[in-house]
C-alpha cells in the first residue's frame, strides 16, 4: 500500500538488530564461542566511557547484533532469525557443543520453513532457518 502524500523512505536494509543481555561479556562469549558469530564491535562511548557498543554476526553476515545492557526492567525476551542452508546439520553441531537451549528436534508445519529455536542465556530468542 502506498501512501502518495509521504515521501519514500531513504531506509534500504535492516542492518542491526538489538537484544538486551544482562553481561555484555558473557554475552560475547556466548555468541561467539557458542554459535560461531564473530566480534564485530566493541567500542567505549559516553563522557567517561562507562558505556559499550557491541555487535556479533555470523560470518560474511552485513547484519548484525547488537548486544545491549539493560535500559529499564529486565534482559532478555527479544528474538531474531538466522538462516542456514542446512538447519538439521546446525541442529547437530549446536547439539554436539552442548550447554546451549535449543528445541530437541527441528520441527516442520505445512506452509513453514523447517527451523528450531535457541535461547540465549538472557532468554532472547533465536530462530534458525531453512529458507525455502
Amino acid at each position: 500500500m502506498t501512501n502518495s502524500t509521504q515521501a519514500p523512505t531513504t531506509v534500504t536494509s535492516i542492518g542491526v538488530a538489538m537484544f538486551t543481555v544482562a553481561d555484555q561479556d558473557a554475552a560475547i562469549a556466548f555468541y561467539t564461542e557458542k554459535l560461531g558469530f564473530e566480534l564485530r564491535s566493541d567500542t567505549r562511548f559516553g563522557e567517561n566511557g562507562e558505556m559499550r557498543w557491541v555487535e556479533v554476526a555470523p560470518p560474511g553476515s552485513t547484519a548484525r547484533l547488537a548486544l545491549n545492557p539493560p535500559m529499564r526492567g529486565t534482559p532478555g525476551g527479544g528474538a531474531i532469525g538466522v538462516e542456514t542452508p542446512d538447519v538439521l546439520a546446525e541442529h547437530a553441531r549446536l547439539t554436539a557443543i552442548g550447554g546451549i537451549d535449543l528445541d530437541p528436534e527441528p520441527m516442520t508445519s505445512p506452509g513453514a520453513p523447517l527451523l528450531f529455536m535457541l535461547r540465549d542465556p538472557d532468554g532472547n530468542h533465536v530462530a534458525v532457518v531453512q529458507p525455502a
